[in-house]
């Protein structure tokens, strides 16, 4: 590890070796502002590039780590402690994170959604942890196969997020199990996608069926286990989804999970009266049903035979096809097989003494996905239009303009 110091002149340029202390988190940026440094002075004076590369390759002192971090400072301490504050703030991050609660075998934790999917490997995965987990499924099958892969400790129910009666008697049932200590977690998985495309490609009946499980049967469920979640100081954990940052798609999903970081926000705050946090998870692409690309592009074919003919004329005979075939090869590239990334950060938001209040899961996510959502709303546009193909009548419409 280097830090490059410009000094007077081009090429007249001191190295010192530096290998270890805090310092050495933000070293490749200094050296990178400071090789900008002496481009500026070299292109000012009419150097050449050649002889400055071999000047500062010739010119590496070797002299020891004394008076490194003073130097550092005095060439731009603003640098230096920016990113001094940066490694201070991810050390204490890094340490607030890594403190548990104990006793893991006498807290219950009930999941939605674990017919397969995040809910499945997170149901596995607290259950080899030593939770007491109630595991509610869509289906008999599912509930069987998860059984089956578990310890005798995991309970499954059928539960169905759109019933309120079927909520209820799932409520009871928890709270014969807890006896009386509470649940500690509730993990709010159940889901799902379809329909999606083109807004004017839907009825109103193609929102309410996903809005009544992502985030009416979310609110629903919450609302009936807070009594229990308060006895235990508990924890809720809400899964959103990126694109409740960001609306790449048309259809209920995008405006449902908008909604459900809306209801953990107002939750988190009611509830931390009461010692209850929630947690919102914000995944990226994962190869789920969710986004079984077999799934979605047969519902966008339903949707497509029964467009009025003036809507198909007004996307031309060929939008149906590019459209699946760019999402097809979208989902291929950018899903991961590894679900594990989303319930390590579930099981965080359960076990750490000091949950964090979101949670990005999946590289997607943290390096492109959320950083997008924060710019203007025009790059975003731009780059969905970018995605997705043109219309007929719009490619028209711009040609005769």
């Amino acid at each position: 590890m280097w830090i490059l110091n410009p000094r007077d002149g081009c090429g007249n340029i001191a190295v010192r070796g530096f290998n270890r202390g805090l310092l050495s988190c933000f070293v490749p940026i200094s050296l990178g502002f400071d090789c900008f440094l002496c481009f500026l002075k070299c292109k000012q004076k009419m150097c050449d590039p050649q002889k400055v590369i071999t000047g500062f390759f010739s010119q590496v002192s070797t002299e020891g780590e004394s008076g490194c971090l003073v130097e550092v400072i005095l060439s731009h301490p603003t640098l230096s402690l920016i990113f001094l504050l940066i490694a201070v703030a991810a050390i204490r991050r890094y340490i607030r994170d890594s403190y548990k609660v104990d006793g893991f075998r006498d807290k219950h934790v009930f999941i939605t959604g674990c017919d397969s999917g995040f809910g499945n490997l997170l149901a596995k995965q607290l259950d080899g942890k030593g939770f007491q987990v109630i595991a509610a499924c869509l289906t008999e099958k599912g509930a069987a196969d998860l059984t089956a892969a578990t310890s005798p400790r995991l309970k499954t129910l059928l539960l169905n997020v759109t019933d309120s009666e079927s909520i209820r008697k799932a409520v009871e049932f928890v709270s014969t199990e807890v006896r009386g200590r509470g649940l500690w977690g509730l993990v709010n998985n159940a889901g799902r996608s379809i329909p999606i495309g083109p807004t004017d490609w839907m009825e109103m009946e193609d929102f309410t069926k996903v809005l009544d499980v992502n985030l009416i049967g979310l609110i629903d469920v919450t609302l009936q286990f807070i009594p229990l979640l308060k006895k235990a100081r508990g924890r809720v954990v809400n899964v959103a989804s990126i694109l409740g940052r960001l609306n790449l798609v048309g259809g209920g999903y995008c405006p449902s999970k908008w909604g459900v970081e809306a209801f953990s926000d107002s939750l988190r705050k009611d509830m931390s009266h009461f010692g209850v946090k929630v947690s919102i998870i914000e995944p990226g692409f994962f190869k789920t049903a969710v986004t079984s690309v077999d799934l979605i592009n047969a519902d966008m074919r339903r949707l497509w035979t029964r467009l009025p003919q003036h809507v198909k004329n007004a996307y031309g005979n060929t939008y149906l096809k590019d459209y699946t075939k760019v999402q097809d090869f979208s989902m291929r590239m950018l899903c991961s097989a590894d679900l594990s990334k989303v319930t390590r950060c579930m099981e965080h938001a359960l076990t750490a003494r000091f949950p964090r209040t979101r949670y990005g899961a999946g590289w997607d996510a943290k390096l492109f996905w959320i950083p997008l959502s924060y710019l203007p709303s025009f790059v975003a546009d731009f780059v969905v239009k970018t995605l997705l193909p043109c219309p007929e009548e719009a490619k028209n419409n711009r040609k005769a303009s």
